[in-house]
């Protein structure tokens, strides 16, 4: 029996569950990066359609990496009052390397670094943690969480009958929620505006 375990196993052992994730989350990610005349372009950036149990297994995955990215890029941002505009090996390059700021800014940029490294050992694709580096901690700066949605789809895979779904980022393709007027609300409006003059009848 299964109980107090967290997670699907998915009828996969560890190892081929922890690569499943690895290549899913990698071409999440990279959906958002869509090369004009390249063969496998998504119709939809930011998207990819897989079933909804790996779908659900699949989003805490991901957003794991995004906070991870941001955090990662904020003690980027305070390492940049350290660094120096100098071209690499000029003598000013060479006056900041061997000064205490190099120190102060290699401590600052340290987590960083940090980050970087465990988010390539989650994904093991370069480019995937640039996007996540770059791309998508922009995106969601001021978003605190929830950064993808799983979205149901009426289609069964015929061999087992089992549901598809889309997980895509937030963002792009949210809908724009339509407030309705209440009928009191109504009323009260109509009865507050003027009424029209009559004009007298003319003899």
């Amino acid at each position: 029996m299964r109980h107090k375990i967290a997670g699907r196993t998915l009828n996969r052992n560890a190892s081929h569950r922890k690569a499943m994730f690895r290549n899913m989350a990698a071409s999440l990610i990279k959906t958002l990066r869509s090369t004009e005349g390249a063969e496998n372009n998504p119709a939809v950036p930011g998207r990819i359609t897989t079933t909804v149990p790996k779908a659900k297994e699949l989003r805490p995955f991901v957003e794991k990496l995004i906070t991870l990215a941001k955090k990662g890029a904020a003690t980027e941002k305070a390492a940049e009052q350290f660094a120096t505009k100098a071209a690499k090996d000029t003598a000013e390059w060479k006056a900041w390397r061997e000064s205490p700021t190099w120190s102060k800014w290699a401590q600052a940029r340290s987590p960083s670094i940090e980050a970087r490294r465990r988010a390539f050992a989650a994904l093991r694709d370069i480019e995937a943690v640039e996007i996540l580096f770059s791309d998508l901690v922009e995106r969601f700066a001021d978003r605190q969480g929830g950064y993808t949605r799983i979205l149901k789809l009426a289609k069964f895979r015929i061999g087992d009958a089992t549901r598809h779904a889309i997980i895509e980022f937030v963002g792009q393709n949210d809908r724009v929620k339509r407030v309705r007027a209440k009928k009191s609300d109504l009323q009260v409006t109509a009865s507050k505006a003027p009424a029209a003059a009559e004009e007298p009848a003319s003899t």
